[in-house]
């Protein structure tokens, strides 16, 4: 319905860029992600500088495996918006499928810095640093989580082959 609604909107006034951000939105949200991308790049061509939804476009170009614009998209997303933590965590996932590990490092230590409960983001931080053959970062990412998310770090402890660190999580203890 929201669809019909945002179509019609836009038929009557082609320029309502809020309807046309909308409209993108939702189609993305029901995975309609080609659909999505022509209509986030409309909301850009009228607001370049809209970090919101170069973001979202970053996010429409991964799930559409085109990994590499998806990354662009999340820089810009993080130049225009150095706060807008989602972006970063975006940016931090995607260098990391195209093995560009440091990197990666960097955007998910940005991306938990802003949101220093999302243990999502400390997840992949540590699992960066894991790849990177960091072991003590790994541990500082761990004894981080630990005051927080205990089924995460548990997570991060097996997924990191970091059985040395598992007496932390009571229930790793063999």
């Amino acid at each position: 319905a929201a669809i019909g609604f945002y179509e019609v909107a836009l038929r009557i006034e082609p320029g309502f860029h809020r309807a046309q951000n909308r409209l993108a939105y939702v189609l993305a949200s029901l995975g309609r992600f080609a659909q999505a991308q022509a209509h986030f790049e409309l909301v850009l061509r009228a607001d370049p500088g809209n970090a919101a939804a170069h973001f979202n476009l970053g996010f429409v170009f991964d799930k559409l495996g085109r990994v590499e614009q998806a990354v662009s998209e999340f820089r810009e997303a993080t130049r225009l918006n150095p706060k807008l933590d989602r972006a970063w965590y975006g940016l931090g996932l995607a260098l990391a499928a195209l093995h560009q590990h440091d990197g990666a490092a960097k955007a998910l230590h940005q991306a938990a810095t802003l949101q220093p409960m999302n243990p999502h983001a400390w997840y992949q931080l540590g699992m960066a640093y894991h790849t990177l053959h960091q072991p003590e970062k790994v541990t500082e990412v761990v004894m981080h989580m630990l005051r927080f998310d205990p089924k995460m770090t548990r997570r991060l402890i097996l997924d990191a082959q970091r059985g040395d660190l598992s007496h932390l999580v009571q229930d790793l203890m063999v």
